[in-house]
């Protein structure tokens, strides 16, 4: 088996599969850092769900209205629950979603 194939089975076994959603906002320019600042508040609380493998999110260094979030679950149940927690409701449905110019979403199966 050659290095790569090895490095993408280890991935696979660290990761075990699962449902990935990526997501990519763009703030209202005036409300960037407002944005940053809730999901500064948010993102510790969605790291630690039990139903979370992975959760990243990331800001473009030549926009920083952008943000992309890299969110690994563990099924569909874990990612429902996930929008139906209350730091979700609170953080990105209450505050930060009124504050977006642009939000996309798409779901992957990993393969």
């Amino acid at each position: 088996m050659n290095e790569q194939a090895m490095n993408q089975r280890a991935v696979h076994q660290a990761v075990g599969g699962g449902l990935l959603v990526v997501a990519q906002w763009e703030a209202k320019a005036e409300e960037a850092d407002r944005v940053a600042e809730i999901l500064r508040g948010f993102l510790p609380q969605a790291q630690g769900e039990p139903g979370v493998k992975l959760f990243l999110i990331s800001r473009a260094k030549d926009n920083p209205a952008q943000f992309l979030f890299y969110e690994l679950f563990r099924d569909e149940a874990a990612f429902k629950a996930h929008q139906e927690s209350a730091h979700f409701k609170t953080y990105i449905a209450g505050q930060a979603l009124p504050l977006l110019a642009r939000r996309e979403r798409a779901q992957y199966g990993l393969l």
